[in-house]
């Protein structure tokens, strides 16, 4: 299959080798993918256990909402920025030695915030660890693209990226149990133990499919049977700056801000609102926080499995792609009914909702660097740069509703309101500001 039939009408014609093994889940890549959605789960632990434990750390350091917001929002400010040469250096190091110490560094951090006595320490801390875990998501796109054919990246980005989803989940009740046995200092403690423990192994197992010994003939020829922007084949990336030069790339940047703007509600803010405005205590913080993250998992999953479907059924990747962000993007905007839901239990199903449209959305997102990179040295590169607007959201959100929240009194009505409507942003930029979504330079 040569690039240019891709090229010329956007149609990847199906193809008629099929997946080695008794199922399309077998295989060396799906055991290498499984892997990467534990390190998502993982570094999901260690970036929200933070909003769990602020409730309780906001007591003993006298944070106002406010001040609480920038300490969110700090670990996003260095995480967006070090995405440039994050993806830039995946792209030449390798998604191995780069996540694997990446991963050791962000979990020492981790356990150092433990030990952090004032807001300005903790600041300082949560931008480190912000550098720290750059590298995991482009790393995870390149990875997607050397193991995966263009027509399985969609569930393979939607399997990786739902380890996030899984990492809040789990981090509801794990730390909040850990904060009810150690304190808040402990929990980091333990969680940075949990990613030391990771980093080792992973350094341990992963290798890129050229150079691992166990997999199958079979399967090799099967991954490189539909190859579009994955393995290396000589061809010289385009220069860094040249990305920014297509519309394409300015609208994953765009898009993402707004997926992301609405996201980092539930990464941030969500479990002070289920415990300052619902009323809720641990006991059920840990129990009912995690349920909206639970749903949002599977919505994900099928988000993956619909591109696919869509692709084998002869649909081109660009409409295989903008179906689930643009519908999840606009069905996440019932996040606006929230505020004004008359108990917890409907807002909370508001909230499952929206978190579970927002990752049906997210299931094409790492899937558009491998699509739109002109050559497989840019994969990650792109990664980077859409996981920079991604995680420039990050650090705004978060201060944006803490600042809403002291105007307003502490009413979560009007932040919950902007971030519907910036959902719908999000929709109109995927549907209308991207065109076909195909190799930069292809098109016109």
């Amino acid at each position: 299959m040569s690039s240019s039939a891709v090229q010329n009408d956007g149609v990847r014609p199906q193809s008629n080798i099929s997946p080695p093994g008794r199922t399309r889940f077998s295989g060396k890549r799906w055991s290498v993918i499984s892997v990467v959605f534990l390190g998502t789960a993982i570094n999901y632990l260690d970036r929200a256990n933070l909003s769990i434990a602020l409730p309780y750390m906001s007591d003993d350091l006298n944070l106002s909402s406010t001040a609480s917001g920038v300490l969110l929002g700090a670990f996003s400010l260095t995480y967006a920025l070090m995405q440039f040469p994050a993806g830039w250096l995946v792209d030449r190091v390798g998604p191995r030695r780069l996540y694997g110490y990446a991963v050791i560094l962000w979990s020492l951090i981790t356990i150092l915030v433990g030990a952090a006595t004032g807001l300005i320490v903790l600041v300082l801390l949560r931008m480190l660890l912000g550098v720290g875990e750059s590298p995991a998501y482009p790393s995870s796109a390149k990875i997607v693209s050397r193991w995966f054919p263009q027509r399985e990246r969609g569930l393979a980005s939607s399997i990786f990226d739902s380890g996030a989803r899984m990492g809040s989940a789990v981090s509801l009740p794990l730390i909040t149990g850990a904060i009810a046995l150690l304190g808040w200092r402990g929990a980091f403690v333990a969680a940075g133990l949990v990613g030391l423990a990771f980093g080792v192994f992973w350094l341990r197992f992963y290798r890129d499919p050229e150079d691992h010994p166990r997999l199958s003939a079979a399967e090799r020829s099967y991954i490189e049977s539909d190859q579009e922007g994955g393995a290396g084949d000589g061809r010289e990336p385009l220069p860094w700056r040249k990305l920014f030069a297509y519309r394409t790339t300015w609208g994953m940047m765009l898009g993402f801000f707004c997926l992301s703007f609405v996201l980092y509600f539930f990464i941030t803010w969500f479990p002070s609102y289920l415990v300052n405005e619902r009323g809720f205590d641990l006991l059920k913080l840990g129990f009912f926080g995690m349920i909206p993250a639970l749903f949002a998992m599977p919505s994900q999953w099928l988000g993956g499995l619909l591109q696919g479907r869509l692709i084998a059924r002869g649909h081109d990747v660009s409409f295989a792609r903008k179906v689930p962000l643009v519908s999840g993007l606009l069905m996440a905007s019932v996040i606006v009914f929230a505020g004004a839901a008359p108990n917890a239990a409907t807002a909370l199903i508001l909230l499952t909702v929206s978190y579970s449209a927002l990752t049906f959305a997210a299931s094409s997102l790492w899937a558009l660097p491998s699509d739109v990179a002109p050559t497989p040295g840019n994969v990650a590169s792109l990664a980077g740069i859409q996981g920079f607007a991604s995680n420039f959201a990050g650090f705004l959100s978060p201060i944006v509703v803490g600042a809403l929240l002291d105007a307003s009194g502490g009413s979560y009505g009007v932040p919950l309101t902007v971030a519907g409507c910036v959902a719908i942003a999000g929709a109109l930029v995927y549907g209308l500001v991207i065109g076909r979504i195909a190799p930069l330079g292809s098109t016109k």
